[in-house]
């Protein structure tokens, strides 16, 4: 896996979230589902979407023959609604 380092220290600034604790619950049971990415401008991503301390995030991503690289990471209140079930 493979991500942006200024990305991910964004993301620990304003989401309090970063990429190697969503690869943490990527590698252990937090995965809850992949997804096609439903906007018509990113139609080679997908999205893991994974739990981390009982809520949903979004993990957008670009897959290639060597990585997964890591877009971004978004915490989701629809998804939370969706999967709750889930957790």
């Amino acid at each position: 896996m493979a991500w942006s380092i200024e990305k991910d220290e964004w993301l620990k600034i304003n989401r309090n979230i970063g990429f190697n604790e969503a690869v943490l619950a990527l590698i252990g049971d937090g995965l809850i589902d992949t997804i096609d990415n439903p906007s018509k401008y990113f139609p080679t991503q997908q999205i893991f979407v994974i739990k981390i301390n009982n809520y949903i995030y979004y993990i957008p991503f670009i897959e290639d023959e060597e990585k997964f690289f890591l877009k971004t990471i978004i915490p989701s209140r629809k998804a939370l609604k969706k999967y709750l079930n889930k957790l």
